[in-house]
C-alpha cells in the first residue's frame, strides 16, 4: 500500500470518527435538556407573594431532598471504594510479595557477616585459622623414579645453585 493511500485512509478514519463524536455529543445534550424538561419544570411566577413564597418553600424542599441523596451517593462511594482498597490489598497478599531483581555485589564472607550482624561485632572467617594442624605421613614409594615431586624441584634448585656458583 502506497502513503499516499494509507494517508488517504487515515484521514477519512478521522473524518467519520469526529461524526461520530459530533453526533454522541448532540444526543448527550439532547438526554440532558429531556431530563431537565422532566424533572424541573419552569416555575410559574405569575401570581401574588404568597404564591411566591410558596414555589420557594417548594424549591428548599426539593434541594434538601436533593442534598440528602447526593450525601447518601457519596457515604455508598466511599464505603465501596474502601472495600475495594481492601480487597486489592487481599489479593496482593495472596499472590505474595514480588522478589525484586537483586544485583550481584563482590562482597567479602566478613564484610557480608558484619553487614549482617551489625557493625558491633567484630566477625572473621578466617577458617584456617580454626583447623587442627595435621601432619603428613610422607610415602615413600619404590616406584621408578616417581617420587614426590617436591623433593625433585628441591634437588634440581640445588644442581642449579651449583652451577651458578663456578
Amino acid at each position: 500500500m502506497t502513503s499516499s493511500r494509507r494517508h488517504h485512509l487515515k484521514s477519512l478514519i478521522l473524518q467519520i470518527a469526529a461524526n461520530w463524536l459530533e453526533k454522541e455529543a448532540a444526543e448527550i445534550e439532547a438526554a440532558k435538556e429531556a431530563y431537565m424538561a422532566e424533572n424541573c419544570p419552569a416555575p410559574d411566577m405569575s401570581g401574588d407573594q404568597a404564591a411566591l413564597m410558596e414555589i420557594c418553600k417548594k424549591l428548599h424542599q426539593a434541594l434538601d431532598k436533593i442534598d440528602e441523596d447526593r450525601y447518601d451517593s457519596e457515604a455508598k462511594v466511599a464505603k465501596a471504594d474502601k472495600e475495594i482498597e481492601e480487597l486489592k490489598l487481599k489479593v496482593v497478599e495472596l499472590a505474595g510479595v514480588k522478589k525484586p531483581a537483586l544485583k550481584k555485589v563482590r562482597m567479602s564472607a566478613d564484610s557480608m557477616l558484619q553487614a549482617l550482624l551489625g557493625g558491633k561485632h567484630k566477625v572473621t572467617m578466617d577458617l584456617r585459622a580454626n583447623l587442627k594442624q595435621v601432619k603428613k605421613e610422607v610415602k615413600e614409594e619404590a616406584a621408578d623414579g616417581v617420587g614426590d615431586w617436591r623433593k625433585n624441584i628441591e634437588d634440581k634448585a640445588d644442581r642449579k645453585k651449583m652451577f651458578e656458583t663456578s
